[in-house]
């Protein structure tokens, strides 16, 4: 048993991490420990790194009990640098976490720093130089060779050349060493990607009425209608983030079918889901910042009405959709989609119609001549017993459903293979297709598959049903 995390009372008493725990309670007694657990010190850093969310979007992980935040451009919106830190402690100490920050030029010296450093830094470079190589968190066995040769300090390192330290101690270090100096390219990867707009709303008293948020989530999407009206763009998905003063977020999105820049339409629909939601907003203490993103911005021109007002009733159409796929959930209201594919059962697609891209244009019957497609088709097409004068002519009976259908018209056949591209075992049989009519005038849409050169005995099937 060894001591995997220690606070900074612990530290203080000359304990830390690696220590077998029986030497632990040797040297303090009255020792408080309690079992790690991984899996709950990673959710706990996922919180605090959404509650980390209000400094600046570009928020990376860096377990187990660390994180990077990119501040360029966003330390001024709370008056610099200090009082940025200034504030993350206030936050910290709320939340009931401990913790160090360091600034620096480069993610790995940030980290170095606030692991290694005694804080606060005054000069960067020189304490970067005085850091221990375990700030460039190197594989144990290479630290050791460092250490063996005499190199403890990352300023120990900074001034060799580089060729002799790679030959001897690996690439691994000269590359961590470039990255944590600045003299190779070091990126910060962020957890979430950040949106193509977003505007924010901080209060100096928290406010603790969802009512309240609510109004200021449309200030918001007014605020953003009118960037998005500069642009000549429009969002198709909005999403809020709710920031609790004790840390805790809660976050709502909505969608629309067609890009959409007007305020009172996004104000309604967040509505909708507020009003949907099973787990009730709880503001808590209040919410000390609102923000609304708009992860993708599409090109939004303005709308010609036509006399007729067909596009006024196109839009109110769409915005029912919206909203009650806002209320009742994405996937319960769908559009069908046409597909450029010659298999039948694969002509069209349903898609969520919040996802559905702009309508497409559907083939258009020829005048005077019966359909070409059923209205319905079984999926999958069910297995029927033909009975037909030649092996490859057309169906005259069938049996079907305990049901025995005499045909007195037909027509085809319509061959259609498969797509040779993407053939399988199965799938790659050719269909003969007839539209065929019983004695009773039902209009059926049978096929067999595979012709007697492709199959010794090819099976009927039917596929779907006339009107």
């Amino acid at each position: 048993m060894r001591l995997v995390a220690c606070n900074a009372a612990v530290h203080a008493l000359g304990l830390a991490p690696g220590l077998p725990l029986a030497d632990a309670r040797v040297r303090v007694p009255d020792l408080a420990v309690a079992d790690a657990d991984p899996a709950a010190d990673a959710r706990l850093l996922a919180r605090l790194a959404d509650a980390c969310d209000r400094y600046t979007p570009m928020v990376a992980l860096d377990p187990p009990a660390g994180l990077t935040l990119d501040i360029t451009g966003s330390a001024h919106v709370f008056g610099g640098e200090t009082a940025m830190l200034t504030d993350l402690g206030r936050q910290t100490m709320r939340w009931g976490v401990e913790g160090q920050a360091a600034f620096a030029d480069t993610p790995e010296a940030a980290q170095a720093l606030a692991r290694h450093a005694d804080l606060p830094v005054t000069d960067e470079a020189g304490a970067i130089h005085a850091l221990p190589i375990a700030g460039l968190r190197l594989d144990p066995e290479t630290v050791t060779a460092l250490r063996r040769a005499g190199l403890r300090t990352i300023g120990d390192l900074a001034d060799r050349p580089t060729a002799p330290l790679a030959a001897r101690f690996g690439t691994a270090a000269t590359d961590a060493l470039a990255r944590l100096l600045g003299r190779a390219d070091s990126r910060l990867t962020p957890r979430r990607s950040p949106p193509a707009l977003r505007v924010d709303r901080r209060f100096a008293e928290p406010i603790a009425r969802a009512e309240d948020a609510l109004g200021v989530i449309g200030d918001l999407a007014r605020e953003a209608a009118v960037t998005m009206d500069a642009r000549g763009e429009g969002g198709r998905r909005f999403a809020v983030r709710l920031f609790r003063s004790d840390g805790a977020t809660r976050d709502l999105a909505v969608e629309t079918s067609l890009p959409t820049r007007d305020p009172a339409l996004v104000l309604r629909l967040f509505g909708e889901r507020i009003d949907g939601l099973a787990d009730p907003i709880d503001p808590g203490f209040g919410f000390d910042l609102i923000r609304l993103a708009v992860p993708v911005l599409a090109p939004l021109a303005p709308a010609q009405l036509a006399l007729d007002g067909g596009e006024a009733r196109d839009g109110e159409m769409i915005a029912l959709i919206d909203r009650l796929g806002t209320r009742m959930g994405r996937a319960r209201f769908r559009r069908l989609v046409p597909r450029d594919t010659h298999i039948p059962e694969q002509r069209v697609r349903a898609l969520p119609a919040v996802e559905a891209c702009a309508p497409m244009p559907w083939g258009e019957p020829t005048p005077g001549e019966p359909p070409l497609r059923p209205l319905h088709l079984f999926d999958p097409p069910q297995p029927i017993e033909v009975t037909a004068e030649v092996p490859d002519g057309p169906p005259r009976c069938f049996h079907w459903r305990r049901t025995t259908h005499t045909i007195v018209r037909y027509e085809g056949p319509e061959r259609i293979a498969a797509e040779w591209w993407r053939r399988a075992d199965n799938a790659g049989l050719t269909r003969d297709y007839y539209r065929v009519e019983d004695t009773s005038g039902r209009r059926f849409w049978v096929f067999r598959n595979g012709l007697y050169r492709e199959k010794d005995d090819p099976r009927w099937y039917m596929h779907g049903l006339f009107a």
